[in-house]
């Protein structure tokens, strides 16, 4: 997909630049800044050394020399003093300048951490949206797989209102906590105990419920087995197909007005990916792939579950994942890189694909 979450160290992402947090000399310093140095190797510092330092929003390029990518794209970015002296400003830049960086150089795949979130204290949901809202737009008119490489996931739903509003969501629909399937519950006394409900059979209920199965069995009449015809199967899979996931896409795009690329960019997707749905009209995706589309489209709830069918999926109580989205979906908000920054902060599938 364009733009993926991931939790990893950024010296190990393989792609063809990483983006260094850089202080405002390029020699190395601290955090992410040492830790792509000493990865690198000296070749980097002595590249470093000859470019004459870089000012706070601005980005240079270097190679990669040790570590697993052609280039390094160092940025600085903005120290955090209370978020009205232009920061937001500067920490975008540090995204765009490293962004047309990478283009200028035929970059296919750049890694970013989350830039001025460690010792320059920007806060990490607020420096976390800064660059998503950049990488986003950049991605609508430009074809570039993007990483947000996160170190520290659960820093993310620190203090946020909305991953507590979510959890609590969780927490009232998930079926697994309220199965009418538990057998047992425990007491005041942290005893385990027989549901009111329940009721348990003995042997003779069970003899008793098989002799009257076969008094019943026994008493139906038997019909013939229908005689099988291909020619008969065909006509039913004729008659009773219906409209398929692809066919289903296709003509709610139209419907809506949209251009193909607009669709697959909002949902996330793939262009090769979009190209295989659309010339094959038996496509089969995957469940977080229908996601994608369907939030791209802005379905309904109803309309979510009709194109999942499509593909034979359905949401689930039982399924974390499933919720998540359907909270989005209840509360109109159709953001797929912020409900994949909820799904990434709650251990889920993010959606989109690139199969």
């Amino acid at each position: 997909m364009p733009l993926q979450i991931i939790r990893n160290d950024i010296t190990k992402v393989e792609c063809d630049a990483i983006v260094n947090a850089a202080n405002s000399t390029l020699l190395g310093g601290g955090g992410v800044d040492g830790a792509i140095h000493k990865a690198a190797g000296r070749g980097l510092l002595l590249e470093c050394m000859k470019l004459g330092g870089c000012k706070v929003g601005q980005a240079k390029i270097t190679k990669g020399y040790n570590l697993p990518c052609k280039y390094v794209i160092h940025t600085v970015g903005p120290k955090w003093r209370g978020g009205k002296n232009g920061e937001r400003e500067l920490l975008e830049n540090c995204y765009k300048n490293s962004l047309a960086l990478a283009k200028e150089n035929d970059c296919e795949s750049v890694a970013f951490p989350l830039i001025s979130s460690g010792v320059y204290g920007y806060p990490v949901d607020e420096a976390f949206k800064v660059a998503v809202d950049v990488v986003a737009d950049f991605l609508m008119y430009n074809d570039m797989l993007v990483y947000i490489v996160v170190y520290n996931k659960n820093a993310l739903a620190a203090g946020s209102k909305l991953f507590t509003d979510i959890a609590q969501y969780i927490d009232e629909n998930y079926v697994a906590q309220h199965s009418p399937y538990d057998s047992r519950r425990i007491n005041n006394l942290g005893e385990s105990m027989p549901l009111p409900s329940t009721r348990f059979f003995d042997d003779d209920d069970l003899q008793e419920s098989v002799v009257l199965r076969d008094e019943v069995c026994n008493a139906m009449p038997t019909c013939p087995a229908p005689a099988f015809s291909s020619d008969n199967l065909e006509e039913l899979l004729k008659n009773t197909i219906d409209e398929s996931f692809s066919k289903m896409l296709l003509r709610l795009i139209d419907e809506r007005g949209m251009k193909d690329s607009e669709c697959y960019k909002k949902a996330n997707i793939d262009k090769r990916l979009f190209s295989k749905i659309r010339s094959n009209p038996d496509y089969k995706p995957s469940k977080p792939t229908v996601l994608a589309f369907c939030i791209a489209l802005e379905l309904s709830l109803a309309e979510t579950n009709e194109m999942l069918m499509k593909a034979g999926f359905a949401l689930s109580h039982s399924n974390k994942f499933d919720i998540i989205v359907e909270y989005f979906i209840k509360q109109n908000n159709f953001n797929i890189f912020e409900i994949n920054e909820a799904l990434f902060a709650f251990d889920q599938s993010l959606l989109g694909s690139v199969n």
